[in-house]
């Protein structure tokens, strides 16, 4: 199996992924601790803004007609209280177009609000936005969808070296799924030679590993530890923010990743961007991902998986007992 970097739909990709972690890592060095508050609460950088303009710019020039479904929009930055905000997005996204103004600007963060169609992109510019701040893991997730299924997923990770070990001064890694064509690493702020991801062999639970987000909001706490019981694990999880968890299950060090839904937010439904790449990345690798109940995941009703409940994703080896210990615990708790 090889990859074919050749392909146009493989190399836009790659360079999008790469110009946008590239502002994000500047971002992250020169004005972390500057953040917005979105009317959300949840955080949010001039690296979300930046990167998602970049590669709203990107797909403008290469791809003009396939729609970008992302998470952010430019309405923030253009109330007049955030000007200051909206030139840092500017400055930084100027470092690498030039021709970049506050109007161009909202223009390509503002490519991203389009709706899904039979081919499209979707984006999550700076997934793990917490992990960001902290100068812990996040990454920069660009997926390419037709006909509902995923065919390209690409992850930056700036924070993470061959694919699945933290190093923060390290050239980062660039995770690349191509259906059909399996998963493969690079560094990321390199050229290098790519390096095929597998999932591990592991088969039994006591002997797997437990990919968990640092923020526990994320998740059903109680649920998981129930989970881990049932499954019999017995090493430590494995914490970490944003889909990078999906590159470290790729990589073969770690087996197992639940989203359950949590008391505070019982009807939530993922958004498309928070998945999209990593799903590939790990079933290329020889991996499975699905819902709770054991559904694939179903990418053709816009900006969220409306069709499915939270989210399981394996080594393969393991998901029928993790569908198993999932539809336990909930009989239990119903």
């Amino acid at each position: 199996m090889s990859l074919d970097t050749g392909h146009p739909d493989v190399q836009f990709a790659i360079e999008a992924v790469r110009q946008a972690a590239r502002v994000a890592r500047e971002v992250e060095r020169e004005l972390v601790d500057h953040t917005i508050t979105k009317k959300d609460k949840s955080p949010v950088t001039v690296a979300d803004f930046a990167a998602q303009a970049l590669v709203g710019c990107l797909l403008d020039k290469s791809y003009p007609n396939d729609p970008l479904v992302a998470e952010e929009n430019s309405a923030h930055l253009r109330e007049p209280d955030n000007r200051e905000n909206l030139n840092n997005v500017v400055k930084f996204v100027g470092r690498h177009l030039a021709y970049a103004t506050p109007e161009t600007v909202c223009q390509w963060i503002d490519h991203g609000g389009q709706d899904s169609a039979n081919r499209f992109w979707t984006l999550d510019p700076i997934d793990g936005t917490k992990g960001f701040l902290r100068g812990d893991q996040y990454a920069v997730a660009l997926a390419l969808i037709v006909d509902g299924k995923v065919q390209v997923g690409v992850l930056g990770c700036p924070n993470l070296r061959d694919g699945y070990q933290p190093d923060h001064e390290g050239p980062g890694s660039l995770i690349v799924a191509v259906r059909g064509q399996g998963t493969w690493t690079t560094p990321l702020a390199e050229d290098g030679p790519f390096v095929p991801l597998k999932v591990s062999p592991i088969a039994d639970g006591k002997d797997a590993r437990l990919l968990r987000s640092v923020d526990a909001g994320h998740t059903n706490t109680g649920r998981v530890a129930q989970l881990v019981e049932v499954l019999g694990v017995q090493a430590e999880p494995v914490l970490m923010d944003s889909q990078a968890k999906y590159s470290v299950m790729a990589a073969g060090r770690g087996d197992l990743l639940f989203r359950l839904l949590t008391k505070a937010q019982p009807d939530y439904k993922e958004k498309i961007w928070d998945h999209a790449a990593g799903s590939l990345v790990i079933e290329e690798a020889g991996g499975r991902v699905t819902d709770l109940l054991g559904n694939d995941l179903d990418f053709t009703l816009g900006r969220t998986l409306a069709n499915n409940v939270g989210i399981v994703a394996s080594n393969g080896h393991l998901h029928e007992a993790a569908l198993k210990a999932l539809n336990q615990v909930f009989q239990e708790q119903a």
